[in-house]
């Protein structure tokens, strides 16, 4: 089919998709695509086969869509916006009669909004940017087994960023010596350690061996501190049998907390395990590793606040949330945006964080944002003002690394961190006085000293390659 045939098809799209004096509904779901058309698409064509696409239309007429109504059902292309500073693209707001998705379904709602429609020949690029579920959808979702004031009470923490740490090297270890270092771990001071995305059950460390290790661990660690600790056991497995079986050993070395791959193990697997933490009262962290596939590139996929609101829905206690000042890929004001997005009950619209939509998850309990990936003790002071107290700081290398082992890094972390809150709590503006308050910190700690010393020159200062659009 030439380039023109296949544009005047598109245009036939436009003659029902597009309704600019559509006033969206309380109960339909909304959608922004980030677009960039075909050359000789208009706008207007395109958005409108975005919403034809991925709703109730097809490339022509058939004769079945006299057998429904399908002006009721029909996706609706109702606003465009241009995209600021970018000539190319445009913004293509979508509303959705809530009667196209299963209740409680986020697989049903992705399989609709980012299915057939990405490979749709008369667009170029598309991302899918924002959604606004609405509350009636939301209410039909289990989300978060746990949330973020029964965790607290569960794990007896409080006032505070809790502390993690991913064990590294993350592939090798046998289960003895995986044990050993989140003993170590614990015992300097941190809240819980964490298996590794990647860690599930391969043949230097079985899962039941590193399970057993591990829980032996974290009780020695508790019986020497006496504060409560947890590891999270990464459950995911090739099969949701094997998941299962996974978890119910946790829960029956009386282990706190599970881990769970979410994007890469699929949302059905997901949303069962989060069902079942919830009955068995097992707090569930959530990896969000495959995530930078779906959400990096700024002109095709899914953006991460949009992982980010289907994670909650679909259910965790936990999710990584990138640092902004660690390894990872992060906008300050977007990651602001989706850590919104995760704890709040109602986040409004605000462009200048990216977020495109009122958001109401009515009382659906918040998740706490994990910042993990190349942070260490001099990040503590930036971390604490962007993701406040309701947080876990997750620190891999930034434990393991220190000269004198695991637990000398652990009790660095644990000072740091204490010191920067109560800064914080005496009116210090924490990030313009990092260099005074961990000085003053490190002078009482020798272990923070050396950490800091360690560290000092290690910074991540690439330029960002998902920014938000500015004018």
């Amino acid at each position: 089919m030439s380039s023109k045939t296949y544009a005047a098809g598109v245009k036939d799209y436009a003659q029902s998709y597009w309704e600019p004096d559509y006033q969206p509904k309380a109960t339909d779901l909304l959608a922004c695509f980030k677009v960039v058309a075909q050359a000789g698409v208009p706008p207007i064509e395109a958005a409108a086969a975005v919403a034809a696409e991925s709703s109730t239309g097809t490339w022509t007429t058939v004769w079945t869509d006299l057998l429904t109504d399908l002006d009721y059902y029909k996706g609706r292309a109702y606003r465009i916006e241009e995209v600021p500073g970018d000539p190319d693209a445009f913004y293509a707001f979508v509303a959705y009669p809530l009667d196209l998705f299963e209740e409680g379904s986020i697989v049903n709602v992705l399989t609709s909004l980012v299915g057939n429609v990405f490979g749709f020949k008369a667009i170029r690029s598309l991302r899918l940017e924002d959604v606004r579920f609405p509350l009636a959808f939301v209410l039909t979702c289990g989300g978060p087994p746990n949330g973020i004031t029964v965790e607290r009470d569960k794990m007896d923490k409080y006032g505070r960023p809790l502390l993690g740490c991913t064990i590294k090297p993350k592939l090798g270890l046998s289960a003895k010596n995986y044990g050993r270092a989140v003993y170590e771990c614990l015992r300097g001071g941190l809240d819980f350690t964490k298996d590794d995305e990647n860690i599930n059950s391969q043949p230097f460390m079985r899962w039941r061996d590193r399970f057993d290790f591990v829980a032996a661990a974290v009780k020695l660690a508790e019986a020497e501190t006496g504060e409560r600790k947890g590891h999270y056991l990464n459950v995911t497995a090739p099969t949701v049998e094997d998941m299962f079986e996974r978890a119910e050993h946790a829960k029956s070395l009386d282990m706190p907390i599970i881990m769970h791959d979410y994007l890469t193990a699929g949302f059905t697997a997901n949303t069962s395990l989060a069902n079942w933490c919830r009955r068995n009262g097992m707090l569930l962290h959530i990896h969000r590793a495959m995530h930078a596939v779906l959400d990096r590139n700024p002109y095709h996929g899914i953006h991460f606040r949009v992982l980010a609101k289907c994670l909650r829905l679909s259910g965790g206690d936990h999710l990584h949330s990138g640092t902004v000042v660690g390894k990872l890929e992060g906008d300050r004001e977007a990651t602001l945006g989706w850590i919104d997005l995760m704890r709040d009950s109602f986040i409004p619209e605000n462009r200048s964080r990216g977020i495109f939509f009122d958001q109401d998850f009515g009382h659906m309990p918040g998740i706490l944002p994990v910042a993990s990936g190349g942070i260490h003790v001099w990040h503590i002071p930036a971390l604490v003002a962007i993701f406040g107290d309701d947080s876990v700081l997750q620190f891999g290398g930034g434990t393991l690394g220190h000269p004198w082992g695991n637990a000398a890094g652990a009790t660095a972390n644990r000072v740091a961190l204490e010191a920067c809150v109560r800064a914080r709590n005496e009116g210090l503006d924490v990030e313009q006085s990092a260099r005074a308050i961990l000085t003053e910190a490190a002078a009482h700690s020798p272990e923070l000293a050396i950490a800091m010393e360690t560290w000092k020159e290690v910074k991540f200062e690439y330029d960002i390659v998902d920014k938000l659009a500015s004018a």
